[in-house]
Formats: C-alpha cells, sequence, structure tokens
C-alpha cells in the first residue's frame, strides 16, 4: 500500500519523480526508491525510511523516463530489499494494492527457476511480465494481469519502451499532462506542480505513455478515450507561513472546509435524495477509524430527522457481517479517500443486496465515486496530515446539511456562523498547550463525554493516540462508574465535554466522581457556568464559544484537534507522519 509515481518527458526524471514523491509521501514512507530508464537500461534507488534518504542518489540516476514509489509495507519489513521498484529482466514495476494470489504464483515461478529477492507481494508481477514477454508489451501487461488477484495500480518500465505504462485495477491511477510530458500518480498531489491536465484511468485500464503520447485501452485492450479536466492547485498563502506542519495548517483550514462544504451542497444533494432519506426503511453508515467516528455524530443527527432505522457500523465488520438491507434502504459509505478497502467492499456488498449507495468522499475521482448512486463532496481539499481533521469536519458539516433537508437554506446559515467561530479559536494557542502539557504527563488520557459530546470523546481520543502516542481511551460519562473509574488515578487525566446543556448535570457528576479519586481533569464546554462551577476546582477549564448544543462538536472537536498537535509536538513527535500508519488504506 502505497503512492506510485511515473514520468516520461523531455525533463531528468528522478528529480521530478521525487518531488512528486514528496508530496504522496503521506500515503506510506516506510521505504521509498526511483527507477529511470536511458539508453535501454535501468538506473535504480531504493532505501528504507523517508523519501528524503533518496535525494543524494538522484544526481547519478539518468534518463527522461521513470517510475517513483513511497511504502506502506503489508508484506516485509520497511528494508532496502523490500522496497519499490522490482526488477526482473527487461522489467520494472511499482504496485500500490495487494496480490492476493501472490504465494502460489511465487511458488510457481520459483520452480521454473526465478530467484525472488524481497519478501513483498508486489515483486511477482514484475517476474511474470518477464516470464510471458514476447516482443509485445501490452499483450504481456495484460496476460500478466490475467493471473493476478487482489486490487493493483502498476507503473510499469520496460526496456523497449521509451515510456511507461500505467495500469488500474482496484486501485486509483491518474494521469496528467505537463512539464514538458505526462505524469502517471495515485494522487493529485503528486503532478499538481507541473500538471495542467490530468485524467482518471477506469478501472482495467492500460495506458501507455510516451513523451508526446498517451494512448489508453480499456481492459479488453480497446482504445477509448478519458476526459482531462484542469489541475485545481490548491493555495494556503490565506494561512500564513507560521505553520510548522500539515496537521496545524489543516486545523485551521476547518472553517473554510465548513464554508465549501455548503457551497458545493446543494447542487450534489439534488436528484431525490431527499425523498429517498424520507422514505427509506433503514440508513446505514459504514466507514473506518475517523470516517466511522463522524458517522456516529451522522448517527445522532438523522435520528431525529428521518423515521427510518438508523445505524453506523465500522465497514471492516460490515464486510462479514453485512446489516440486512432492501431496495428501500439507503447505505452512506464514508471515506476521505474513497479507496478504503473495507469500506469500499462493505459498500458494494450492500449495494448488492439491493441498497441505494451515497458516497461522503473528499475525492471525487475515486473509487468509491465510481460505485455510489449519488456523490456528496466533502471540500476539505488536499488533506496531507495523516490524521484526518479538516475531513471530519467536512464530513460533520455534510451530514448537517442531509439531515436538515429540505429546510437546508436555515442549516447553511447556522453552519456559516459555526465556522466564523471556528476560525477564531484555531488561533488559540494558551488553552490547548495547557491541556496538551497535562496529557503528555500523564500515564493515560480518559475522553468523556454524554450525547454528542461522547462522539466527540471517541474521535477526540483517535487524534491524541495516533499522533503521539500517549494511551488513550472514550467512554460515555455515565459507563465511567461500571469499570473505568478503577483506573483513575493522580496519574491519570480525563478530559470531560460538556456542551449539552441538558445533559450538563449528568456530566459534572462524572467530573466529582474523578476529583474524588484524586484523578485529573481538564474541562472543555460551551457552557459559562459549567466553566465558573469547576475553575480552580480541576486542572485546566478551556470555555469554547456558545453556540447551540448540535453544533458545538465543530468547536469541541476541532479544540480537540488542536490539543492532540500540540501533545504530538511535546512529545518530539512528526504529527503529520505517525508511526506505522498511512493516509488511504487500501488494503484489507
Amino acid at each position: 500500500m502505497c503512492g506510485i509515481v511515473a514520468y516520461a518527458g523531455d525533463k531528468r526524471a528522478a528529480e521530478i519523480i521525487y518531488s512528486g514523491l514528496e508530496k504522496l509521501e503521506y500515503r506510506g514512507y516506510d521505504s521509498a526508491g526511483i527507477t529511470t530508464l536511458s539508453g535501454g537500461e535501468f538506473y535504480t534507488v531504493k532505501r528504507s525510511g523517508r523519501v528524503c534518504r533518496l535525494s543524494k542518489c538522484l544526481e547519478d540516476m539518468r534518463g527522461a523516463t521513470g517510475i517513483g514509489h513511497t511504502r506502506w509495507a503489508t508484506h516485509g519489513e520497511a528494508s532496502d530489499v523490500n522496497a519499490h521498484p522490482h526488477l526482473c529482466g527487461r522489467f520494472a514495476i511499482v504496485h500500490n494494492g495487494i496480490i492476493e494470489n501472490y504465494a502460489p504464483l511465487k511458488a510457481q515461478l520459483a520452480e521454473a527457476g526465478h530467484i525472488f529477492l524481497s519478501q513483498t507481494d508486489s515483486e511477482v508481477v514484475a517476474h511474470i511480465l518477464d516470464s510471458v514477454y514476447d516482443g509485445d508489451i501490452i499483450g504481456a501487461v495484460k496476460k500478466t494481469c490475467s493471473r493476478l488477484k487482489g486490487c493493483w495500480a502498476l507503473a510499469i518500465l520496460c526496456k523497449d519502451f521509451k515510456g511507461f505504462i500505467a495500469v488500474s485495477r482496484g486501485s486509483p491511477v491518474i494521469i496528467a499532462r505537463g512539464n514538458g510530458g505526462f505524469f502517471a500518480a495515485s494522487d493529485i498531489p503528486a503532478v499538481a506542480d507541473g500538471a495542467d491536465n490530468y485524467c482518471v484511468l477506469q478501472d482495467g485500464d492500460v495506458a501507455m505513455v510516451e513523451r508526446d503520447e498517451c494512448k489508453i485501452y480499456s481492459a479488453e485492450l480497446k482504445p477509448v478515450s478519458r476526459e482531462f479536466m484542469p489541475v485545481e492547485r490548491e493555495q494556503y498563502a490565506w494561512l500564513g507561513d507560521d505553520c510548522s506542519h500539515h496537521m496545524l495548517r489543516e486545523i485551521r483550514s476547518n472553517a473554510r472546509t465548513i464554508r465549501a462544504t455548503c457551497q458545493k451542497f446543494p447542487l450534489a444533494a439534488g436528484g431525490g435524495l431527499y425523498e429517498r432519506l424520507r422514505g427509506a426503511d433503514k440508513i446505514i453508515f459504514v466507514g473506518c477509524g475517523t470516517a466511522y467516528n463522524s458517522a456516529l455524530a451522522a448517527k445522532r443527527l438523522f435520528s431525529g430527522a428521518y423515521d427510518a432505522f438508523i445505524e453506523a457500523v465500522i465497514a471492516s465488520e460490515a464486510r462479514y457481517n453485512p446489516p440486512a438491507v432492501t431496495d428501500r434502504s439507503v447505505v452512506i459509505a464514508v471515506s476521505q479517500s474513497g479507496e478504503t478497502a473495507d469500506t469500499l467492499k462493505a459498500a458494494e456488498i450492500l449495494k448488492e443486496a439491493g441498497a441505494y449507495l451515497v458516497a461522503v468522499t473528499n475525492t471525487g475521482y475515486s473509487a468509491i465515486t465510481r460505485i455510489a448512486d449519488k456523490v456528496l463532496p466533502v471540500c476539505a481539499g488536499s488533506e496531507i496530515c495523516v490524521a484526518a481533521t479538516k475531513s471530519y469536519t467536512g464530513q460533520l458539516a455534510c451530514f448537517h446539511l442531509m439531515s436538515a433537508l429540505p429546510d437546508y437554506a436555515r442549516r447553511k446559515a447556522e453552519l456559516l456562523k459555526v465556522a466564523d467561530e471556528a476560525e477564531k479559536l484555531a488561533a488559540d494557542e494558551l488553552l490547548s498547550l495547557r491541556i496538551a502539557e497535562l496529557c503528555v504527563s500523564s500515564r493515560a488520557v480518559f475522553f468523556i463525554g454524554r450525547g454528542g459530546d461522547a462522539d466527540v470523546a471517541t474521535e477526540a481520543a483517535l487524534k491524541l493516540k495516533e499522533v503521539s502516542y500517549i494511551f488513550s481511551d472514550d467512554y460515555p460519562a455515565g459507563e465511567l462508574k461500571h469499570g473505568t473509574l478503577a483506573l483513575i488515578d493522580e496519574d491519570v487525566l480525563s478530559v470531560v465535554i460538556i456542551c449539552d446543556e441538558c445533559l450538563a448535570e449528568k456530566s459534572k457528576n462524572a467530573v466529582e466522581q474523578i476529583l474524588s479519586r484524586k484523578g485529573k481533569v481538564a474541562l472543555v464546554t460551551t457552557i459559562k457556568s459549567v466553566s465558573d462551577e469547576f475553575s480552580g476546582r480541576v486542572s485546566a477549564v478551556w470555555l469554547l464559544p456558545p453556540v447551540p448544543a448540535h453544533l458545538s462538536h465543530f468547536l469541541s472537536a476541532e479544540a480537540l484537534q488542536l490539543v492532540a498537535y500540540r501533545a504530538a509536538v511535546l512529545a518530539g513527535r512528526d504529527p503529520d507522519k505517525p508511526r506505522n500508519l498511512a493516509k488511504s488504506v487500501t488494503v484489507e
């Protein structure tokens, strides 16, 4: 699982590919490598660790054609030998995805005399290509893909071809033109600096790419055309130059994301969506990680808006125990990347069972958009930090607007006011730093709340643990006394979220229970009377701007995103690239 880049043009390929890999590193950063082609010879460099380890080797790499890769390990440890590209004979390949039947293929090839150098599933692709090649490159590609099971995005070099070949099957590939040639990549950020236009390969497509020409064929090798669209380059200048990490920059983009999602929603939500939701017998949300956490909030919002049975399920579980659906059911699949393997599979299963499929995604050209009946955009723009922040906010905004149909204008006005408050909140360094200091000095951190605050607690615990590596967990406030209270002592911090006036008294009881056991408490609230009551009694109080309870999660979630970011920095972690993680989880 990874990011791939390829280039064929009139510039030095190694430098262009290296720049693209830097921009794709959020997809995986266990190892990286580049192969260029010049005069029928390959020049390859591969290193474990970050992309920057390749920089000193670029000068010796010749050629204006090449492929590159940044890896998140699935088969074999992060090492030089397991890094891509993989070479065999006249071929070099990079691969994003998973080859499910690699083990029997590898055994067959080994029996035929092939010698493998890595422990990866991907290396078999290069060996099969070389074994079936008879001078017909595209024919060899077709024969190779017919033997593979799983999903793949491939970029391939052959010593007998001056360009590269790109193949898409279940994993995304974009083809872009500009900077004196053509690119292929897993995502637009890799090419945004140099490309002017791009198209998206459809499932099974094979692209034969040279400096001045790109020919695209269907899986049956029939010539096809794909629409090229302009590359929209995001500008971050308006954010100022004081963002030392992408995570901070993206938290500060929360307000912009809310506004952009409000603007794009009306056009996307037409075509009878309200009638579908109003007439549904079931509305099922599926997602993983942060996307699932946003679905928890959506479940609460929709429960007050529609008469259907409403549930949020973890996609990796729904694959094997799917909820029962009918042709009146609506499934809402949530994925920032639109590539999350478990979410895609769960969505496919539920759609095949008869449900109407809505995709909520930040990537309009992703795999989920090609199977959905309707696509609702999360207008967060490119999100580089592995930990989702502004995409979570965009998902919440989209769900609010869906739950308020057909009274869209009223909810939009509310969201725009919240966006103004979120913009101010992002500049509040002092209070986020104080709570972050408490997190770093604690053995464990618990996030608790009631109602919608409990949903925020779930996402806040995930954010803290993934970027700071501090053990954290979440609980509904009422559950504290049913076991977890045994863990409370002076080395444990409880972050208590109280933003619903109707439930405040109950949550205040939980604070008292923690304090009576000498536990530390940090309070995050929109209610001034709660802040006043506990000021001086707890370790920290963050009084957020007063907003209605059903909108408060925009502010409390952002506040705790800032806490997680500050805690990561204080603990000496890289908040943009947490260990063992990657942005787009395209494998099971």
